[in-house]
């Protein structure tokens, strides 16, 4: 996109400059960036299109919330916090890993309190290894993080939640990391309201029509619903498609909200020498499935269709690795090639 385009878009340059984000090979729109009382808002929620909401006050209790806000209200509890010997958090499902006996997470899982986290922060510098905190809020938090949790903006929230006839809302999670930290592009089962909180993050979405660009471990795996492409350094004699890439870009800042939709890719990045970076996301179920399908299946429908495939060949064979041998059996000769 340009960051130049982002900048026009939102009237300034929001705190952060083109020299903070890294350069990647593909081409980029800009996500567009409104009121959310703005008529097209929901236009777009409706079509399953990204956008970012500027003025929902969503999150506005928390956007006093830094390092020792947190360390000092958030209480005693345990945090999961990952950590890195490089700047890519890789999600992985600890479940899966006994499918694939070779598998080696990238990141290690490590479960420490907040203030431990903060002192491993003051500690570090740029050669040790990076750490990612992501934790779901619960009730185990301290009674100044609840009280600003109850005064997030829940009638908007639960407005949406209604007018697009989502389900429940599933979790909140809390994410602190360095600067540059970057967590490659994935996507999730559920719609996302991404809340940015401290800092500034850079957010590459893909549309889920372009699930061919992005090549995603099998299902079975660790990674699943993870790109195996290293955007950094792709690789197109293994992934030919990603050269057709094409992204939808913005970079949020603090009370931004960006509308994530179910089944759409998303690259995120702390910004290069942008500090500490904090953000909650707020996770919803999906609509009900329709009683009346309607053709052609839209593009996330084709997306969870492959899933419920491959789910249920490596239930039926009883062994995942055989999902991908027993496909290419299948179509080899049937349907790659124009029928005589």
């Amino acid at each position: 996109m340009a960051a130049e385009e982002q900048q026009q878009q939102s009237g300034d340059n929001r705190g952060w400059s083109e020299a903070q984000l890294r350069n990647y090979t593909f081409a980029t729109k800009a996500i567009p960036r409104m009121s959310h009382s703005d008529p097209r808002v929901d236009a777009l929620i409706d079509n399953e299109e990204p956008v970012v909401l500027t003025d929902t006050n969503l999150v506005y209790p928390a956007l006093k919330w830094d390092l020792e806000y947190l360390q000092e209200n958030i209480g005693d509890g345990v945090f999961s916090v990952y950590v890195a010997k490089t700047h890519k958090f890789l999600y992985y499902d600890e479940k899966k890993m006994s499918n694939f006996k070779n598998f080696k997470p990238k990141s290690r899982r490590e479960e420490m309190k907040f203030s431990e986290f903060v002192e491993t922060l003051g500690k570090i510098d740029q050669h040790d290894e990076r750490y990612y905190l992501q934790q779901t809020l619960n009730d185990t938090v301290g009674k100044k993080i609840v009280l600003d949790f109850l005064g997030f903006n829940w009638n908007w929230a639960n407005k949406q939640q209604t007018k697009w006839n989502w389900g429940q809302l599933t979790s909140n999670l809390l994410l602190v990391g360095m600067e540059g930290n970057v967590t490659p592009a994935h996507y999730d089962e559920q719609q996302n309201f991404f809340a940015q909180i401290k800092g500034y993050k850079r957010c590459i979405l893909f549309p889920p029509d372009q699930f061919d660009c992005l090549y995603p471990y099998p299902v079975h795996h660790p990674c699943d619903r993870q790109s195996q492409v290293d955007f950094e350094n792709p690789d197109y004699e293994r992934f030919p498609n990603f050269r057709n890439i094409v992204g939808y870009e913005t970079v949020v800042g603090p009370g931004d909200v960006l509308h994530i939709p179910m089944y759409w890719w998303h690259h995120i990045e702390s910004l290069l020498n942008g500090g500490i970076t904090i953000t909650v996301n707020f996770w919803y179920k999906g609509a009900p499935t329709p009683k009346k399908i309607e053709y052609p299946l839209k593009s996330h429908q084709k997306v969870a269709i492959m899933r419920n495939i491959e789910k249920m060949l490596g239930e039926a064979l009883g062994e995942p690795q055989e999902v991908g041998p027993l496909l290419r059996m299948m179509i080899k000769g049937r349907y790659d090639q124009p029928y005589s």
